[in-house]
């Protein structure tokens, strides 16, 4: 699937939202810490607090730390990536509980690490609202969300998320068949992140900087 590159509109009032939410971001390595203090507290980000979502944290600390040491870039994508030469921040919006950015952000980081133009950020979901309102994906609050910002003009040059394009079509069809996703297509999403080892993303990605 051809991803659709654009300029996208940065209002002033975006631009503070942005430059206020990079101020209070934090690192992947921070991010990670934070996920691995919250499974050992018994806890999630997020507003809300139940014991489904303290136990998705922990699965995706799981995926998380696989990822991690497993997530391997292509010598061809390792060599689109690093011919980009705009320094970049990477704001991705995410939170602990959440399936896809478990599989997706591990592997945004991945990417950034191999170019230095490139400084990737975290902010939470439900800590963001007005950020996240401002990058809604059909007019609901998806993540992971990734808003790539040009540090010379501060504007938004991209987007990325909450899926993968393969992904992201393998939704689509399911909701245009189904109506909405069962916990059956759920798993079989969760089947092809693992089958797919994050070289869609990698794809993606690599399109965008490019």
């Amino acid at each position: 699937m051809k991803l659709l590159i654009m300029k996208i509109e940065t209002t002033s009032n975006v631009k503070e939202l942005i430059s206020t939410s990079i101020k209070n971001s934090i690192s992947y390595t921070e991010y990670r810490q934070l996920v691995e203090q919250l499974v050992s507290e018994e806890s999630t980000t997020g507003e809300l607090i139940s014991d489904d979502l303290i136990n998705y944290t922990k699965l995706n600390d799981r995926r998380m730390r696989r990822w991690d040491k497993t997530v391997k870039v292509s010598s061809e994508h390792e060599t689109m990536i690093k011919s980009f030469d705009k320094p970049t921040t990477w704001l991705v919006i995410t939170e602990s509980w959440c399936g896809d950015a478990a599989h997706v952000v591990p592997v945004i980081n991945k990417v950034a690490e191999l170019n230095p133009n490139i400084e990737l950020r975290l902010v939470l979901r439900d800590e963001n609202p007005e950020l996240m309102d401002a990058f809604l994906t059909n007019g609901g609050r998806s993540i992971p969300k990734l808003i790539m910002i040009d540090k010379t003009t501060n504007l938004v040059s991209n987007t990325f998320g909450p899926r993968p394009s393969v992904a992201t079509q393998m939704v689509t069809d399911y909701k245009t068949e189904n109506g909405t996703l069962t916990p059956e297509f759920k798993k079989a999403l969760q089947l092809w992140y693992n089958q797919n080892k994050g070289q869609n993303i990698i794809e993606d990605l690599a399109s965008l900087l490019n």
